[in-house]
């Protein structure tokens, strides 16, 4: 049986991670009896916590939010994930770097000895991405997608362009750049606007009734419009190739194509670009000898990117 500090962090941690936990479930999870669990969320309430707690043969607790905020309590693996998540700050997009690592720091003061030397021990560099998002703007942007609220905003610095005005649908976050999905009103239709570019009126408008977003959801539809593509998270235009290189040499800038190693030193690829011109120039990437497979059009269009690069030739 685990000691009863150690079992009271793991008791807190079930109860965080879900809304309901019926009684005995909980002293399977901890291999303990009903009655031990029932001591452990006394402790627990001694502490702060506020639990709540249904009686009756299906009875079960739920972490509720209490008025004051308790210790805090974390295992190995929650502690090392604030780590990173706190260090790797820059990366998320937006401008926080100076209040994460101050909250690290006081993370830190409040951890074990043992806990807080593991985390120390983790340390890294971010470089970040050079579009940097106010907290502000995300907060504003996110307050009125939640509440379905129409938005008001300059956009890209052009102060002399009226304000865009849009029904928020989504906040979308995609390899550290934040990104709103969102009706246009002015221009009926859907748009997708860089957070990092906006600058919102306040307060927000009045309140709207949310539309079906195209593909059928907020991500889809940006990973398709990224794409140049309107239907789907597909690319407009797909091809095969077999590049002479084996896979470790190809993976590595892959994307999203599909690879299938035919011998040690090739590779038959599947990947889409925005055009026949882009998958062309994506395949010459590699410097090496290659062979288009297919489709028809992409066969075709070859000798048309050959006469264009010989003419770009000087004279």
């Amino acid at each position: 049986m685990p000691g009863t500090s150690s079992r009271m962090l793991a008791l807190l941690s079930l109860l965080q991670s879900r809304r309901d936990w019926p009684g005995q479930v909980l002293a399977e999870r901890l291999k303990v009896t009903s009655r031990t669990v029932r001591r452990d969320v006394d402790r627990l309430r001694e502490l702060g916590y506020s639990i709540t707690a249904a009686k009756g043969p299906d009875g079960g607790y739920r972490l509720a939010a209490g008025s004051e905020l308790p210790p805090l309590l974390f295992d190995d693996e929650q502690a090392v994930a604030i780590a990173v998540a706190l260090q790797s700050a820059p990366s998320s997009g937006v401008d926080l770097d100076e209040a994460a690592a101050r909250a690290l720091t006081t993370v830190k003061q409040v951890m074990p000895s043992r806990l807080r030397h593991r985390v120390e021990g983790i340390q890294f560099t971010d470089a970040g991405t050079p579009a940097r998002v106010d907290p502000a703007v995300l907060e504003a942007v996110s307050t009125a997608t939640r509440e379905h609220r129409i938005l008001r905003f300059e956009y890209g610095g052009d102060w002399s362009v009226p304000p865009r005005r849009v029904e928020p649908h989504a906040v979308v976050a995609r390899r550290g750049r934040w990104y709103l999905v969102a009706w246009d009103l002015d221009k009926a239709d859907w748009r997708i606007y860089r957070l990092d570019r906006m600058t919102p009126k306040s307060p927000a408008g009045a309140a709207f009734t949310p539309r079906p977003v195209p593909t059928g959801g907020a991500g889809s539809y940006l990973a398709s419009r990224l794409k140049g593509s309107d239907d789907g998270n597909a690319w407009p235009c797909y091809g095969e190739l077999l590049i002479e290189l084996p896979a470790a040499a190809i993976a590595p800038w892959l994307g999203d194509g599909e690879l299938e190693q035919v011998s040690e030193t090739s590779c038959r690829v599947r990947a889409g670009s925005w055009s026949w011109a882009g998958l062309a120039s994506w395949a010459l990437r590699f410097d090496a000898p290659f062979t288009v497979l297919g489709p028809d059009g992409f066969i075709d269009s070859l000798s048309g990117f050959a006469g264009r690069i010989e003419a770009a030739r000087p004279d």
